[in-house]
């Protein structure tokens, strides 16, 4: 029988991995598997987590977690060979890759027999300015889409969610336009009701050359921040990122760790729970089980700076950065 595949599109920050979050929060019975670019993200209850093992951690709700390394279609064939086989795929891409090239890869006659494309989703957070729209990627991201979900409602302002629609609206894309606060769409939208049968093939549209946009910067620190001072030096960076995220310790809070996320011009810290503290970890554990302990030691700050070509270079930011650790 088929297993049917969701992607999942959508520009840098604009809340993909929420969205995937609540699908294996609230999978209803259903074997999912979730491929992902940034495993550290998922956020993986630590009593859920029934097992670590060559990449993949299996859940106790049946569901499966594994990071994209290397090859699609070859992660896709590992996926189809274990017992039992998930019952749907979803696949995160990554916010600067273009879906239609992935759709393109899909479309791989074996691939497609075994796991048909179902349904492409893009996220599009709703304070996305109508102009951006215009981008190339953004547009690719668009056009491939079977459903589009305005995320982070809550953050935009009142005419936000309209203004956005008819952007949208302006580019005729074909897709549905639907809410999605806090990562929570209809399954019934991203799921065929029966997966007896496979979808039509898809045509992605033209090949664009490949175009190497955005470049990734990272900063570590063992040493806690100042939270004060991380405030100055992310208002002097944010006219230059597209994204940062990361873990870090603040002298204001010491030993407790917090998730740092920077998106779309607004940052947030929110405390880091037991489960990101295990997803960290998969990855690099092989045993049946596994626990929090087993983590390796990390440094009291990890970030990762997504930016355009050129506009800010690895000594800048250090300079920047190297300002908020406290004892400086």
């Amino acid at each position: 029988m088929p297993v049917p595949i969701l992607l999942v599109t959508g520009f840098l920050g604009a809340g993909k991995t929420t969205v995937v979050n609540h699908l294996l929060a609230h999978a209803e019975g259903r074997r999912i598997a979730a491929v992902v670019n940034d495993f550290g993200a998922i956020n993986i209850d630590a009593e859920l987590i029934a097992g670590a093992s060559d990449g993949v951690v299996s859940l106790a709700n049946g569901c499966i977690c594994c990071s994209l390394e290397g090859d699609l279609l070859r992660t896709l064939a590992t996926l189809l060979r274990r017992d039992p086989k998930p019952e749907y795929i979803v696949i995160e891409t990554s916010g600067v890759a273009d879906p239609a090239e992935i759709v393109r890869n899909l479309m791989d006659p074996v691939i497609l027999r075994e796991a048909p494309l179902e349904t492409v989703l893009c996220v599009m957070d709703t304070a996305t300015p109508p102009a951006a729209l215009d981008d190339a990627l953004h547009r690719s991201q668009l056009r491939v889409a079977d459903i589009v979900a305005l995320s982070k409602l809550d953050l935009a302002d009142e005419g936000a969610g309209a203004r956005i629609r008819e952007a949208i609206r302006a580019q005729r894309v074909p897709a549905v336009v639907v809410d999605a606060q806090h990562g929570e769409i209809p399954s019934a939208l991203l799921f065929p009701a029966t997966v007896d049968r496979a979808p039509a093939p898809r045509k992605p549209g033209p090949k664009r050359p490949a175009e190497q946009r955005f470049e990734t910067l990272s900063w570590t620190s063992d040493q806690p921040l100042s939270l004060a001072r991380l405030q100055q030096a992310i208002g002097r960076l944010a006219p230059k990122l597209a994204r940062a995220k990361g873990l870090l310790e603040t002298v204001e809070q010491p030993g407790r760790r917090m998730v740092f996320q920077f998106a779309a011009g607004r940052a947030t810290l929110a405390p880091a729970d037991a489960a990101l503290a295990v997803s960290d970890a998969a990855l690099a554990v092989s045993d049946a089980a596994l626990a929090v302990g087993d983590a390796p030691a990390l440094p009291c700050a990890r970030i990762v700076f997504i930016v355009e070509l050129g506009v800010l270079s690895k000594a800048e930011l250090d300079g920047i950065m190297e300002t908020c650790v406290a004892d400086r």
